[in-house]
């Protein structure tokens, strides 16, 4: 059986919980990466974390390890002023709240960019996650938005994994504001397909013939989805197994591994057999419905790859209406 790697061309993979945790990178993320440039596949780094430019998070790589340009990075600040460059004209106002990436990419689509309000009301804003986003950059925010402004937020992630533990990310963020105004924003980066497209196009590659790599399901997964790729999910960071199995059908991968070594093995995948599944020599099947539902493994099969096994039978019990996800989460924590 050839490897994973060897069904596609080029990888667009995330960040945060996939290649490092802060400072610190993610257990065999560089290595497995790393070869994959070796063998051709092409790769690019996609991710909703707007607060840095693309050339210090290239540099950020090559410190970990990584063969990296500083084109090989996109984030959502770069997707969030090219998108507003389809809607404004050239050299609009417009309020930056981020860290240096958010203001870098709107300077480079020709933008006048402002980061406090003073006279000039700005045609739009582009909110970004950074770390010293303060209550009166958000107050900026708020009023801008209620005078008529355009409100675009590169991303919404909910939290962001950190070398210390996880931390409210953008979405936080942009949930305060929501607190004081009467719109939601546009969002620009993931779940959307935006940067996969971008991605993808830099690398020369077509979205069937390109990866998504990602650790959180309804940004990374979602934003594969959106874009036609497939995704490999990667149990390195936000999402675990019991995420996996409570996700609804169009959150849910076509691949997940522990961690990216998965990419140069090779992936079986589960099969529809007789009255249940089979991955190997292993099989499993749901035995009744609802609350008498019991889950039925037979064969030696343990890690990641019962787990690929399992998540097949019980979106199937889900999805049939045999059980329901919180009986299918219950099912997967008494079969272990």
């Amino acid at each position: 059986m050839d490897s994973l790697l060897s069904r596609y061309d080029a990888l667009v993979c995330d960040l945060d919980g996939v290649i490092y945790r802060g400072p610190e990178p993610v257990p065999y993320a560089i290595e497995s990466v790393e070869a994959a440039g070796g063998t051709g596949v092409k790769v690019a780094y996609a991710t909703n974390n707007a607060s840095r430019p693309p050339a210090e998070v290239a540099e950020h790589l090559r410190e970990l390890g990584l063969t990296a340009d500083d084109s090989a990075v996109i984030n959502s600040s770069m997707a969030g002023a090219d998108y507003l460059a389809r809607h404004l004209h050239e050299g609009a106002t417009v309020l930056a709240v981020g860290g240096d990436g958010v203001r870098l990419a709107l300077s480079d689509k020709g933008f006048r960019v402002v980061t406090g309000l003073k006279s000039e009301q700005p045609a739009a804003v582009l909110q970004g996650y950074g770390p010293k986003v303060t209550a009166q950059d958000l107050a900026h925010v708020a009023y801008a938005v209620q005078r008529g402004a355009r409100w675009v937020a590169t991303n919404t992630d909910r939290t962001l994994p950190t070398a210390q533990g996880t931390a409210p990310g953008n979405g936080a963020l942009i949930g305060a504001v929501r607190e004081a105004v009467d719109v939601n924003p546009e969002v620009v980066g993931k779940p959307g397909p935006l940067m996969y497209t971008m991605a993808a196009a830099r690398l020369g590659s077509s979205a069937a013939r390109t990866l998504g790599i990602g650790d959180r399901l309804e940004t990374d997964v979602a934003g594969a989805h959106a874009a036609g790729m497939d995704c490999l999910h990667v149990l390195t960071g936000v999402h675990g197994p019991t995420d996996l199995i409570a996700a609804p059908a169009d959150l849910r991968p076509r691949y997940v591994a522990d961690d990216l070594r998965a990419l140069h093995d090779p992936y079986d995948e589960p099969r529809r057999r007789d009255d249940g599944w089979q991955l190997g020599a292993a099989r499993a099947r749901l035995d009744g419905e609802g609350g008498d539902a019991s889950l039925e493994v037979r064969g030696t099969i343990t890690g990641q790859e019962r787990l690929r096994l399992v998540l097949a039978v019980l979106w199937e019990g889900v999805d049939t209406g045999m059980i329901d996800r919180t009986q299918a989460v219950n099912l997967w924590v008494t079969s272990k």
